[in-house]
This record gives C-alpha cells, sequence and structure tokens, in this order.
C-alpha cells in the first residue's frame, strides 16, 4: 500500500479518541520539517478512557504494522498513513486500530 509519510507531528489517537504522542528514535531525515516516524518509534498514549467491566485497560502504547517496503531511515522502515496502528494496554493486550486524522501532504511513500 502506499500512503503519506507520517512524522513527529501527525495526529494519532487510541481507538477510543486518546491522543499518541511520538518519540522519534532519529532525527536526520525530515519530512515537513519535523522527523519522519518509523517502526523503531515509541508511540504512547495518554488519557484513555477504556475499561472493562470495573477494570481500567487504558491504551498505553501504539505498535505498528504494514510501513513502506521501500522507504527506510537508517534501515528502518517508515510509517505511512496507510500503516495499521493498534491500541496495547499495559498488559499489551490489543484494543483496536487507532486513527491517523492530520498527516503531511507532500511526501508519499509505499
Amino acid at each position: 500500500m502506499s500512503g503519506n509519510v507520517l512524522h513527529a507531528n501527525a495526529t494519532v489517537t487510541c481507538p477510543h479518541g486518546a491522543p499518541a504522542t511520538v518519540l522519534p528514535t532519529q532525527s536526520g531525515v525530515m519530512v515537513g520539517g519535523q522527523s519522519a516516524s518509523t517502526t523503531a518509534d515509541l508511540y504512547t498514549v495518554t488519557g484513555c478512557p477504556f475499561t472493562v467491566g470495573n477494570k481500567p485497560q487504558p491504551c498505553t502504547t501504539i505498535r505498528w504494522q504494514g510501513p513502506s517496503t521501500r522507504i527506510r531511515v537508517r534501515g528502518v522502515p517508515v510509517l505511512l498513513e496507510s500503516s495499521t496502528g493498534t491500541g496495547h494496554s499495559a498488559e499489551q493486550a490489543p484494543q483496536g486500530n487507532s486513527t491517523v486524522s492530520v498527516v503531511q501532504q507532500r511526501v508519499v511513500g509505499r
């Protein structure tokens, strides 16, 4: 699949609407003035309201699948708008797919 390359300021939310922030692992390749996101980056979620019964099970991280098959930064695949991010709880239980709503529009990858 192809899609716009994600960057450090892309708007990503967990399946329950809480914002995710990224800690970039590289700063050498920029897209739209921001670090290009790779599969090595850590996406953390804060403020997720999800509970199961009476037990809070908030999303704490987002893990990605389906990165670019052609574009790499220092050997690590970049993330695309079409990549699938899955929210995970602190217990590593998958919670559903994240949403990417704002991303740069100039660089497209496969």
